[in-house]
């Protein structure tokens, strides 16, 4: 697959009960939070972003441990403000398309036991938590491509090999959503952008 190209089975997201509900993740440094920015400032209020749950949690001190029992416990903690939060703005806008930087299955990548022991420690299971969103832009890391990997968020501390293996991780665990996009890493970061933004636009279309 080229830098060009996206892979999408489904143009039509799910349809589930309450607004529409998309998730944009991937590996670090991919641009996710550049293109849900850019589709808000498109769109205007017809949309909602739901901030990432971690990004929130550790630009307010809370700790970023390594060790496994304490990583487990961080994890869960991003997982139920993550879930919260969304309910709460599709709650507060059930009329916008919410927009969410990161989603509830991510966590099973960043579990040390693996996504099996993360979906049971939350109580949940990896099928429930892909059917709570309609659609999944994944945007995968430029670090795929071997280029410099950068990234504006300064909680982010992935080492570039580190960033390659997330993604793969985070891929694996969002793939099997049957309303799946993957946008390739590209040489122009621009139209990475462009390509994110016009298949937000072409769900949005879809969804009336």
């Amino acid at each position: 697959m080229n830098d060009q190209e996206s892979d999408q089975r489904h143009i039509s997201p799910l349809h589930r009960d309450g607004p529409l509900r998309v998730v944009l993740t991937g590996g670090p440094g991919g641009g996710k939070t550049t293109a849900a920015d850019l589709f808000r400032r498109e769109i205007g209020d017809r949309v909602i972003v739901v901030p990432e749950a971690a990004t929130l949690l550790f630009s307010g001190g809370f700790p970023r441990p390594e060790e496994p029992a304490a990583a487990r416990s961080a994890q869960s903690a991003i997982y139920h403000v993550q879930r919260n939060l969304e309910d709460v703005q599709a709650a507060r806008y059930p009329d916008r398309i919410l927009l969410c930087d990161r989603g509830t299955v991510d966590g099973g990548a960043y579990w040390p036991g693996g996504p099996d022991e993360f979906f049971a420690s939350v109580g949940s299971s990896h099928e429930e938590e892909l059917s709570r969103y309609d659609a999944v832009i994944f945007f995968e890391s430029a670090a795929c491509g071997g280029h410099g990997f950068e990234s504006e968020n300064r909680f982010r501390t992935e080492s570039q090999q580190q960033a390659v293996d997330l993604d793969g991780h985070l891929r694996a665990l969002w793939a099997p959503h049957p309303s799946f996009t993957l946008i390739s890493h590209s040489t122009s970061f621009f139209r990475k952008m462009t390509v994110g933004v016009g298949i937000l636009e072409n769900l949005v279309a879809v969804t009336g």
